[in-house]
Formats: C-alpha cells, sequence, structure tokens
C-alpha cells in the first residue's frame, strides 16, 4: 500500500460537514427544532478550525521536512521559501 500524507484539516471538515448534516435531518424529520442561526457559526468556526488544522500540520511537515534535509546535509527550503546552504 503507497504511503501518502495525512490531511487532519480535511478530516476537521468532514466532521464539521457531517455534524451540520445530521443538525439538518434532525430538524427536517421534527427531531430536533434547530434556529437556522445556529448552523451559521457552527459552519464558519469549523472552517476556521479545519484551516487552523490545516496551517498547523503544513508548518509541521515543513519543520520536519527541513530537519531530515539538513541532517541528511541536503540543501533544504527554509522557512520564508529561500534555500539554505548546508556547510
Amino acid at each position: 500500500m503507497p504511503l501518502h500524507e495525512i490531511r487532519p484539516g480535511r478530516a476537521v471538515a468532514g466532521l464539521v460537514m457531517l455534524t451540520l448534516a445530521g443538525g439538518y435531518a434532525a430538524d427536517a424529520l421534527g427531531a430536533w427544532d434547530a434556529p437556522w442561526r445556529f448552523f451559521v457559526p457552527v459552519l464558519v468556526g469549523g472552517l476556521w478550525l479545519a484551516a487552523t488544522v490545516t496551517w498547523v500540520n503544513y508548518r509541521l511537515r515543513r519543520r520536519r521536512q527541513a530537519r531530515r534535509a539538513s541532517a541528511e546535509g541536503i540543501g533544504a527550503q527554509g522557512p520564508r521559501g529561500g534555500a539554505t546552504r548546508v556547510t
């Protein structure tokens, strides 16, 4: 099985969407009388949380990649995108 990168931000976004779908389904079935104003903050907050998780994951992957390249003596991109010189 080929290895692939784990994308936790997408998982968070998917869970938020499933929560919203469940809330809409419960409201449509009459099991829960939720005001429409409830869903907007959940959507915006969930997307913000997914973006934050994606950003943190990106920064950690870049740091790990730079450390690995530095340990192997290969020039890697620095934190601002430029190449670093390994001496």
